[in-house]
């Protein structure tokens, strides 16, 4: 039974890591690019609801498996765990005008959004640095979420303050 237990948590371990993406260099801006190239895909093909559902879904998953990570390595918020980058990069793509998605400068908003999402998480100005200290695997996804919110609002304000770019 212990066996089996300890198989499960090294599968949600390898979950929170995105396999041995999260050993990379660079470990979060690849999740996080990543993320981005995944939820563009998902996003021009399939538009904006598959990716609130994939949103979902992933954090859902990301809680037992960052609690997983930690209890196996006893390190919280590890560099390696890069799940909470990826939920956080979806986020700010939520912010991009699907009718965006057809137009070439789709991707410069992409990139923008990527570049503003790793600075809100690199820098962790407020709010981002106080949903860091919620305690347990809240913590750990809560500061990437606000990151991705912070990043969303810079892009949805870009918007409104240059105009309608894709009319």
């Amino acid at each position: 039974m212990k066996k089996s237990r300890a198989t499960y948590q090294s599968m949600l371990s390898g979950i929170a890591t995105l396999g041995p993406l999260g050993y990379a260099p660079a470990p979060g801006t690849m999740g996080s690019a990543a993320a981005l190239m995944i939820g563009g895909a998902v996003t021009i093909t399939f538009g904006m609801i598959p990716l609130v559902i994939m949103i979902i879904i992933v954090t859902m998953i990301s809680f037992p498996a960052i609690d997983a990570h930690t209890s196996i390595t006893q390190k919280h918020d590890a560099s390696e765990v890069i799940i909470d980058e990826v939920i956080g990069q979806w986020l700010v793509l939520l912010a991009i005008p699907i009718v965006a998605s057809h137009d070439a400068l789709y991707l410069y908003t992409l990139l923008a959004a990527f570049i503003l999402f790793r600075i809100f998480d690199i820098l962790k100005p407020p709010p981002v640095s106080t949903a860091e200290d919620l305690p347990g695997a809240a913590g750990v996804i809560a500061d990437d979420i606000m990151a991705g919110v912070l990043a969303g609002v810079v892009i949805m304000a870009s918007f409104q303050f240059y105009g309608w770019l894709y009319s």
